[in-house]
């Protein structure tokens, strides 16, 4: 997978310094306090949006590394946005900001394809540091809701495959290296704990994750390590 990716969107960690930023949140005081808070951070806001069809028009457009993302839009729910533009840009992260902790929202959030899910009851603090771990791919979550995530993870890999056509075809071969880092992906930790558990550099992780992706054809965190589930790389 290279670094330019269609419509824009890059790496942020091997073509800029400055993190992109969007904000996208129905409540303008909510979402001109959050721009705020995250440009004084030093990122680069680059837009905001009050609703679905402009979010995607908007984000599409000026193609940021994360995009803050509330749920409850007018004109098109947060996951469908989600969805379209991950769906379009692999390389764009999505950081979830929302008011609800329910389970069901999490989960819809994950599986349209964010790579963290955060209350809106955070701090600054914690929302700066998710922004940026959410820049380099590492999966952010309020505490209590990692846990969560990787169970639905587990029960979404226990189910049956969907009857394929033909023959299934042959897996791709991964390097040693790639299949280590892929067990540890599938465990829950995060890329910074991979690079300490392995001895290597947090950038060395991100290029094992971004070659297993495209050998597996697969889009982001989420599909890989479900794939990695599924083969039972969990539990070895």
């Amino acid at each position: 997978m290279t670094n330019q990716q269609a419509g824009g969107w890059t790496d942020p960690q091997t073509d800029r310094q400055t993190i992109r930023v969007m904000v996208v949140d129905d409540h303008p005081m909510w979402r001109d306090a959050v721009a705020r808070d995250l440009a004084a951070a030093g990122f680069d806001v680059v837009a905001t949006a009050g609703d679905g069809p402009q979010a995607v028009r908007r984000a599409k457009a000026v193609a940021p590394d994360v995009l803050v993302l509330d749920l409850n839009l007018p004109g098109m729910p947060g996951v469908q946005v989600c969805k379209e533009l991950v769906g379009s840009h692999p390389a764009l992260r999505v950081l979830v900001l929302s008011a609800s902790g329910e389970h069901a929202d999490v989960l819809e959030a994950v599986k349209s394809g964010a790579t963290g899910y955060l209350l809106k009851s955070a701090s600054t603090e914690e929302l700066t540091d998710a922004v940026r771990r959410t820049a380099v791919g590492d999966p952010v979550f309020t505490p209590g809701l990692a846990g969560l995530v990787l169970g639905e993870y587990r029960r979404l890999a226990s189910e049956p495959a969907p009857a394929s056509g033909g023959d299934e075809p042959k897996a791709p071969q991964l390097t040693e290296r790639e299949t280590e880092v892929l067990r540890l992906v599938a465990k829950g930790l995060s890329y910074k704990q991979i690079a300490e558990r392995l001895v290597i550099s947090h950038r060395t992780v991100q290029n094992h994750v971004q070659n297993t992706l495209g050998k597996l054809q697969l889009h982001n965190r989420v599909e890989l390590v479900r794939y990695a589930i599924e083969r039972g790389l969990d539990d070895a």
